[in-house]
């Protein structure tokens, strides 16, 4: 029998493999062979229409805020003696291998700019300090977390961030500041605004996970009122929910330490505390995170604990009502058997006396189980 051909990744079996399987199609089911290997589902970027590309150049004295038309104008900014922030949204290709050529950033860092689904990490290349991680955002319509992949460049007297959304980011706070004279980030160089971005990525992780505990607070204020089947499915959402989360928080803790052990050139010391002060956040969000999913651990054992509880409820009045009618049942049975010889068989109280005795001896029960406590 021939072996099949493997072309790439794709395996194209011989058509004597076909004829086997056909033959013994039980074959197939105990190897659990499939006939073709599927290519594996790559992440593909859905580019933008196009770019847009603000630019914030300042110093302590004075600021300029300019929105470029095309790429090439914001070129003009890596000889400038003030500190330049220059925002990119919607990621193109072209326009992205652009700037990265121009501003000397290696390809490596472009390719992790442009890829998704990347965990966050830091890098240093060339004279060029990259980090990578995800801004979140929490969608109060569907209670879901949402991601968005963010790329942020220091160099000399520059800072370039790549955002994927344009219509949203976490950076108006800081736009604020910028424009406030002699301010403590206008004071200071690119380093402190590389922190400030990453500084308030992280700040916003604490709003998301606010509105998180304010559902997972609803959401068992809910079961210990009335469990039912839609609760489990919001734990289960919550769950996925915390998933996300979580895989976006772990990673920070070792990119905001991959930058404190850089000792790069671009970062001064004074501007060192301040990342210490990041990690100290990161390290928080990390361990309210690890609290966040025991709390749906035990979001699903108290569910499941209401729900038997509930069950034992049903069984216990069940169970109660059974045991009322049981002597009922064995007098009506004793009564209707087909014996001539029956005592009070011919009288004419026998039936409101048998009936008497079906009654008080559920209440002489009732009485006994009450003293007991069983109900």
């Amino acid at each position: 029998m021939k072996l099949p051909v493997t072309t790439g990744i794709r395996t194209i079996m011989a058509p004597q493999k076909y004829i086997s399987y056909l033959l013994n199609p039980l074959e197939l089911l105990r190897t659990k062979k499939v006939l073709q290997v599927n290519q594996p589902v790559i992440a593909e970027r859905k580019e933008p229409e196009e770019t847009t590309i603000f630019v914030y150049d300042y110093d302590a004295g004075k600021m300029v805020v300019k929105q470029m038309a095309n790429v090439p104008d914001c070129f003009s900014y890596i000889d400038t003696p003030a500190v330049s922030w220059i925002n990119v949204d919607g990621l193109r290709k072209q326009d992205v291998e652009s700037i990265c050529s121009h501003f000397g950033i290696h390809n490596l860092i472009q390719e992790d700019i442009l890829s998704l689904g990347q965990r966050a990490k830091t890098d240093e290349i060339n004279g060029i300090l990259f980090c990578l991680l995800n801004m979140l955002y929490f969608d109060e319509k569907n209670s879901a977390v949402e991601l968005e992949q963010i790329s942020i460049v220091l160099g000399k007297n520059f800072v370039i961030s790549f955002q994927e959304d344009p219509n949203r980011d976490v950076f108006n706070p800081l736009r604020e500041k910028l424009k406030i004279h002699n301010s403590k980030i206008r004071q200071n160089g690119a380093d402190f605004l590389f922190y400030a971005l990453i500084d308030m990525i992280v700040d916003n992780y604490f709003v998301v996970m606010e509105k998180l505990g304010e559902k997972i607070e609803e959401l068992e204020e809910a079961i210990i009122r009335s469990p039912n089947t839609r609760s489990l499915a919001k734990i289960n959402l919550l769950r996925k929910e915390m998933i996300v989360l979580k895989r976006s928080v772990a990673p920070l803790r070792e990119m905001v330490n991959g930058i404190l052990r850089s000792e790069s050139e671009l970062i001064e010391e004074r501007t060192q505390k301040y990342f210490k002060d990041v990690y100290d956040h990161v390290l928080q969000a990390n361990d309210l995170a690890e609290n966040y999913r025991d709390m749906m651990m035990n979001l699903n054992d108290l569910y499941l604990s209401n729900v038997n509880l509930k069950m034992n409820e049903v069984m216990k009045v069940m169970a109660v009502v059974t045991c009322l009618l049981a002597p009922a049942t064995v007098i009506g049975g004793i009564f209707g058997m087909n014996f001539e010889a029956i005592p009070l068989i011919h009288n004419k109280w026998g039936f409101f006396i048998s009936v008497a005795i079906m009654l008080f001896i559920p209440l002489v029960m009732i009485r006994v189980f009450r003293k007991r406590g069983w109900f």
